[in-house]
């Protein structure tokens, strides 16, 4: 799911890692691998951001998906494999003007 600026900035207020700009070089790879997506980083590898499969579900809730991981301790390379949906649920609707 392509996130828009409002839903990074919520999804990085929970979850500890770096969007990959839209203007990266490696997003043109990375959409034809995986799809049209904001792509996350953090320690574990590649991250997407999936909506909830509830009754409810309106984009408002997502799921964190890691989709590569980090092949050693350097982060300097990944290793794509099935998406594993992780245990992480971000609200993409939370008010952060506290």
């Amino acid at each position: 799911m392509k996130l828009n600026s409002s839903q990074i900035e919520r999804t990085l207020h929970q979850f500890d890692a770096q969007a990959i700009p839209a203007e990266h070089p490696a997003i043109p790879k990375l959409e034809r691998l995986f799809g049209d997506h904001t792509y996350f980083l953090d320690n574990n590898g590649l991250n997407i951001v999936e909506p909830v499969e509830a009754e409810q579900a309106d984009n408002r809730f997502g799921v964190i998906v890691n989709l590569a991981s980090w092949t050693d301790d350097s982060a300097a390379s990944l290793q794509p494999h099935e998406p594993e949906p992780t245990e992480l649920v971000v609200d993409l609707e939370t008010d952060l003007r506290h």
